[in-house]
């Protein structure tokens, strides 16, 4: 009798164990579930914003701000000046960049490192071993931020339209719209002078039009609401109208020509060289 309760205690714990054990796995089953789906929603989000970096279009033509131990103190990010990267005004961190020296052609690839705040008449933060490597003029940094990819990009020159001037330009021939094409393979040298040391002399491009009536109103615009001055228009051709400032002769002057600009968003906004 005393055998037969002996088994029956030994059955009970046996039982018990097991039931423990099925209640764990199950417990833990939906933790390991929810940890692999998150890992993958993880890896999908930041394919999506690998590819949305990729894909960004921009392009802008202005002056390299060269980092140094001043122009530190105004940023909000540093950067190894043993680097390739940069800090823009308008690009998002990790997103792929072309910077070309505009006066002499050469050019590298990099990314953006950090997104900062930087004086409108600065397209970028560049580092002095970017400068050597392109044999960048500190004096004259003029430089060209283009977004890359695998792929062909297509940048329309004109970035702003009034709405007045976009129901009319629907309308207009496919073969008048000017297009610039930017490739991996074949790249455009503005100049292949090496001697990068030339007469100073750039205009602020604010947009450039279609339409002669959109620029008139740009202008009009401008002095209206802003109070911006001395503002020209040039027929570039029998479709294309440039709104612009300057010329300016030196830096301290074309910095100067950028007062009451600052607060403008234009995604359009140039340093030409004429």
């Amino acid at each position: 009798m005393q055998f037969k309760y002996i088994l029956y205690l030994i059955f009970i714990s046996l039982f018990a164990c097991e039931h423990h054990s099925s209640n764990i796995n199950i417990k833990n089953k939906p933790e390991e579930t929810k940890s692999i789906v998150q890992k993958k929603e993880i890896k999908e989000i930041k394919k999506i914003e690998k590819e949305e970096l990729v894909n960004i279009v921009y392009s802008n033509k202005g002056f390299a701000l060269i980092y140094s131990e001043d122009s530190s103190n105004s940023l909000a990010y540093k950067l190894d000046d043993t680097s390739i990267n940069i800090l823009s005004p308008n690009l998002p961190n990790g997103t792929p960049v072309r910077i070309t020296n505009i006066i002499n052609g050469k050019s590298l690839l990099t990314v953006v490192k950090n997104k900062t705040i930087l004086p409108i008449y600065y397209n970028s933060v560049i580092t002095n071993r970017i400068a050597s490597e392109l044999s960048i003029n500190s004096s004259e940094p003029y430089v060209h931020i283009e977004t890359i990819n695998s792929n062909k990009l297509y940048v329309a020159n004109d970035v702003k339209t009034f709405d007045e001037e976009k129901e009319v330009a629907n309308k207009a021939p496919v073969d008048d719209i000017m297009v610039q094409s930017i490739s991996l393979e074949t790249e455009k040298k503005e100049s292949k002078i090496e001697n990068f040391v030339t007469n100073f002399n750039y205009i602020i491009k604010f947009a450039d039009f279609y339409f002669e009536d959109s620029a008139i109103m740009l202008k009009n615009r401008l002095f209206e609401e802003y109070k911006i001055e001395n503002i020209l228009i040039k027929k570039l051709s029998q479709n294309n109208f440039r709104v612009y400032k300057g010329p300016y002769k030196d830096f301290e002057k074309l910095k100067k020509g950028f007062h009451n600009i600052e607060n403008l968003d234009f995604d359009s906004i140039e340093i030409i060289k004429l």
